[in-house]
């Protein structure tokens, strides 16, 4: 079942992404301010996650949060700069544009992620002709 059902959560949540950015762009415009609405979106994630934890039970072993090295907490950081550039980037460059760009980014890194630290599956022709045919449609979209 995981191997059916991890997959297809990952694709909704891809499906899901320009959608976000759209209603965080709208939300923006409304309040006029990108970084302000941005705030906006964490807050409601903050407020359904902590709900999530409540109504599920779940737990997690805080303890070490103190001792965590520092690049450790740049997660945050790194969702904030990326909610922030969506709402900015979308009405600037449209939702085509921007998703092919961050797709592409993320195809990038995470072949180079794979190779250097995650699963240590290295890079091989076929990854870098993946990545490059991501490019060339992002090529296209923006061009036609």
């Amino acid at each position: 079942m995981s191997k059916v059902i991890w997959p297809l959560l990952a694709f909704l949540s891809g499906v899901l992404l320009p959608v976000q950015a759209s209603l965080n762009t709208r939300l923006g415009k409304a309040i006029d301010s990108p970084v302000h609405a941005a705030l906006i979106s964490f807050l409601v994630g903050l407020v359904g996650l902590l709900g999530y934890i409540a109504v599920t039970g779940q737990s997690a072993n805080l303890t070490n949060l103190r001792s965590m090295p520092w690049p450790l907490w740049l997660g945050g950081l790194l969702g904030a700069f990326y909610i922030a550039i969506t709402i900015y980037a979308l009405p600037r460059i449209g939702p085509a544009y921007t998703f092919g760009l961050v797709v592409a980014g993320q195809m990038l890194m995470s072949v180079v992620l794979d190779h250097f630290t995650m699963t240590g599956t290295p890079i091989n022709g076929w990854k870098v002709l993946g990545v490059c045919l991501i490019i060339a449609g992002v090529v296209l979209v923006r061009k036609f």
